[in-house]
């Protein structure tokens, strides 16, 4: 079995972590040959380079932006935001297999990121996306009906949005099956998290959003499903872990034996499905619109919510009014043409974004 050499960006977040964790049970399979971190964390990090020894490793964006673009196999992208960009790019323009959990990058880069990727490039970590790109594995691209992203509704679910006026970062932060960080787990009591995957899925998939749909899935064992043309819908489940979709991003199409605990189907388990609530969670369809839109409008709805939530954490804004916010910066952005569309267009929209905020925070 040949070692893969990996290239790690964001390694003491908990992408980051967890996938060492693979790396230490498989050193026959993975060897580490960059680690790249944003430096909240130096101790755990110093720490990971004297254990891994990789012949490369640095600290913020240009540390990972330099490492994407050096010789390996595969890099790992587990940036947290839009700093993932400039090391996505570096890592397809070197011809790296880029295993992307930073969904960021590809949806505000969008034509920038699925131009400069050859076929097979880019393997989804993301468990929703990993999930479909197992699933479609059971068919051809023509007999592919629609896309179906779970969502497990976050904290808030089947709550109002009356309910939601004055929830606090704490309540918010209490994810009901998955441990992530703060700015993910937000994402997730908001929903802009899947919306961001509807863009994603489109991105990747490359299936039109009228064709991707989003179903509440309270338990989150099944992680995403393809419906196809004659009837039958694949799915993909597992217990709630990261560590099987990390898995298959660094070893992809490969499987990694014991990656995870499977379930005992010796015990009873029932799941269930539900429709969204768009009006008490707006996101998903504020993302449609927005990635209908395209060029830069979905850069600007991922910055815009970047700084929303960081303004919610702080006490500068309620929970319920992070959405309105994007959507009237949104609506307000003048959406630069897709076409010639460069890295400096998408950072100058990002950066718009964050401003626009700002003002209106201010103004409050």
């Amino acid at each position: 079995m040949t070692v893969r050499d990996i290239v790690i960006l964001g390694s003491t977040g908990s992408i980051g972590t967890q996938a060492l964790e693979l790396v230490r049970a498989n050193p026959d399979r993975f060897r580490v040959v960059g680690l790249t971190a944003g430096g909240s964390n130096r101790e755990l990090f110093e720490a990971q380079v004297a254990e891994f020894a990789p012949a490369y490793s640095g600290l913020g964006e240009d540390a990972s932006t330099e490492a994407a673009g050096r010789e390996c196999d595969v890099v790992l992208n587990g940036i947290t935001g839009a700093v993932g960009l400039r090391p996505t790019l570096a890592a397809l323009d070197a011809g790296n297999t880029l295993a992307l959990a930073n969904k960021e990058s590809l949806i505000m880069g969008g034509a920038l990121v699925t131009g400069r990727a050859k076929p097979g490039q880019v393997v989804p970590v993301d468990s929703e996306h990993s999930a479909l790109a197992q699933c479609l594995r059971a068919g051809s691209r023509g007999e592919v009906r629609r896309l179906v992203l779970t969502a497990s509704g976050g904290p808030f679910r089947g709550r109002t949005r009356d309910d939601l006026a004055d929830v606090s970062v704490e309540e918010a932060l209490q994810h009901p099956t998955w441990s992530m960080g703060p700015v993910i787990t937000i994402n997730s009591a908001t929903l802009v998290n899947k919306g961001l995957e509807v863009i994603e899925a489109h991105l990747l998939f490359d299936i039109p959003f009228d064709r991707i749909d989003v179903v509440v899935h309270p338990t989150s064992d099944v992680h995403s499903m393809v419906e196809f043309t004659d009837g039958s819908t694949i799915l993909q489940a597992s217990p709630p872990t990261m560590m099987i979709p990390i898995a298959l991003g660094l070893a992809w199409p490969e499987r990694v034996p014991e990656a995870a605990p499977a379930y005992d189907w010796t015990q009873a388990r029932s799941w269930d499905f539900l429709p969204l609530d768009d009006e008490a969670f707006p996101a998903v369809q504020l993302a449609r619109a927005a990635g209908e839109r395209g060029a830069t409008a979905p850069a600007v709805y991922n910055a815009a919510n970047e700084e929303c939530v960081e303004a919610f954490r702080t006490g500068r804004l309620r929970f319920v009014d992070i959405i309105p916010t994007v959507a009237a910066v949104l609506a307000d952005h003048d959406v630069r043409s897709s076409e010639h569309l460069t890295v400096d267009d998408v950072l100058a929209a990002d950066a718009w974004a964050r401003d626009e905020v700002a003002t209106r925070l201010q103004t409050v």
